[in-house]
């Protein structure tokens, strides 16, 4: 079965909304967003896990999974 942890998850500071924005790339972009960075990942966790869930109840396939892609290396290429 597959779990939140197969998914990315980016917390990010956006200074043009003057707070840290949370999203799962494949699931979600821009989702939830604060002030506190921890908070923010924390609820990010959460809505990934709700967002699983729903697939689950609906009897519909997951995304492909995003971890294990090496992401912070690609986009550490590209900046």
């Amino acid at each position: 079965m597959t779990s939140s942890a197969d998914y990315v998850k980016i917390v990010e500071w956006s200074q043009e909304d003057g707070c840290f924005v949370g999203s799962a790339p494949g699931l979600f972009f821009g989702g939830c967003h604060g002030p506190e960075e921890e908070a923010v990942f924390h609820e990010l966790c959460v809505r990934v896990e709700e967002i699983l869930e729903l697939y689950r109840a609906e009897n519909r396939p997951f995304p492909a999974p995003t971890a294990g892609r090496d992401f912070a290396n690609r986009l550490n290429e590209v900046a």
